[in-house]
């Protein structure tokens, strides 16, 4: 008798033992469902992103990740997708702590035929009801995070969940490691994906910049404030502002940003009265804000309104399985914007990139990718390229000086424009003149070399 009476769907199944996973396949295939296989839970996490599934079935004992973290991947990613578990231990007391967690079903091996394909029917009239833009949703919002790292999968996953509701969120992660992406990807996945993405580097400004940016001004608040100014808070207005190198921020501005917070409001610079906001905010840091909150350096009741949940993002040296992926896309990427018809990288080059440091993280990755294509004259990049690339970049300059730099060319950028007239300068650069002026004198500029 032929039993292929279902209406079709795609199902993955999930499971180290080879045999289980073919009887099982050819079950549902007869009995009309298009069947992708998977023999580990890390495999099926990137079937899961690309093939989109419309149910997972998934053994309960396997190597390195088990059934119940796989579910937990799968729900952060899509809580909407069903789960079954199948596993040769089950209890009544194990099933109904997995349905309490949100798995749709659990049968315990060896398992009645009649009874899984009841579930699996059941489960596909679930997700034919689902709208088809959830599945679009588990690649577009994570889409600049390339991985295969079960690590950063979970750490996704957690992402992907609090992204459904508005708490306050700390990325901590060392310098390069992509900050930033996540909090972008939170944003996507979150109601406030259609409002703005407003990111803000609170080390990069000067101190005496970023209070103005950040909650703006009125006329008048000081030399040059010809006209009514909006902050960068406001201008995010019910959308998403990020906070990078939060730990950098004056405390004099976290009680500013701490009213935010707590009140929903900014008061311009120079005004008494207050605008309602509605932003959610996102930071991150590279420091430990604990350490910093106990040296005085950080106010204490700003640290638990930002770090209602805190996000760690792991080194580049933690996630190795990454770099071959990085390391071709970035080569993609630098390939196109030099022109050049590179292919990769040579087995030795590649082995140089996985085995190194990365103190810089993905960010010095990508550097090394772009240096090593500018100067290829091959179509494979050769060991010697990737070297010579690595020996450049230990010589980059420290952050403080590349902050000093990017102030010192702004100045004198600003000075060109104005052509030597510090009160339209000041102006321009929407700094008092008395400030503008001290910054001409730490950095030994003299306006009258820029009069025409």
């Amino acid at each position: 008798m032929n039993e292929k009476n279902d209406s079709g769907g795609k199902i993955l199944i999930v499971d180290d033992d080879t045999d289980l996973l073919q009887l099982l396949s050819m079950r549902l295939s007869f009995a009309g469902f298009e069947v992708e296989q998977a023999e580990s839970a890390e495999a099926a996490l990137n079937l899961v992103e690309f093939s989109r599934p419309q149910l997972v079935i998934t053994d309960m004992h396997m190597k390195e990740m088990d059934g119940m973290a796989l579910f937990e991947h799968i729900h952060g990613m899509s809580p909407t997708l069903p789960v079954i578990i199948l596993t040769a231990h089950g209890t009544i007391p194990d099933a109904i702590a997995a349905t309490q967690r949100g798995v749709f079903g659990y049968l315990t091996k060896p398992f009645d035929s009649g009874a899984l394909l009841d579930q699996v029917r059941r489960a596909m009239k679930l997700t034919a009801r689902m709208p088809a833009q959830d599945a679009l949703s588990l690649q577009e919002w994570r889409a600049n995070i390339l991985t295969q790292s079960a690590v950063m999968e979970s750490l996704l996953a957690k992402a992907h969940l609090v992204a459904e509701s508005d708490a306050s969120v700390v990325i901590r992660g060392e310098s390069g490691t992509g900050k930033e992406l996540l909090a972008r990807a939170i944003h996507n996945a979150s109601a406030r994906a259609h409002k703005p993405f407003v990111a803000i580097n609170c080390a990069a400004i000067p101190d005496q910049l970023l209070e103005s940016e950040l909650f703006g001004y009125v006329k008048g608040a000081f030399t040059g404030a010809i006209r009514d100014h909006a902050g960068l808070i406001q201008t995010a207005e019910g959308g998403t502002v990020f906070l990078d190198e939060i730990g950098d921020m004056p405390l004099m501005l976290q009680s500013k940003l701490l009213r935010v917070l707590q009140e929903r409001q900014v008061t311009p610079l120079g005004s008494a009265r207050s605008v309602a906001v509605d932003v959610r905010i996102l930071s991150a840091t590279h420091k430990n804000l604990k350490n910093e909150v106990a040296s005085g350096r950080f106010r204490e009741d700003m640290y638990y309104r930002l770090n209602v949940v805190e996000l760690e993002i792991p080194s580049l040296s933690e996630r190795r399985e990454d770099i071959p992926l990085l390391a071709k896309h970035f080569l993609s990427l630098f390939a196109e914007k030099y022109h050049k018809k590179v292919n990769g990288f040579s087995p030795e080059a590649m082995e140089i990139l996985i085995s190194a440091s990365w103190p810089g993280n993905v960010r010095q990755l990508q550097n090394i990718v772009e240096q090593s294509i500018a100067l290829c004259t091959s179509s494979l990049i050769a060991p010697a390229l990737v070297h010579k690339a690595m020996d450049e970049e230990t010589h980059a300059i420290s952050f403080e000086e590349a902050k000093r730099r990017f102030e010192r060319e702004y100045l004198i950028r600003t000075l060109k424009i104005a052509e030597g007239n510090v009160t339209q300068a000041a102006r321009i650069s929407k700094r008092n003149r008395t400030d503008f002026y001290k910054l001409l004198q730490r950095h030994k500029i003299k306006p009258a070399s820029f009069k025409k």
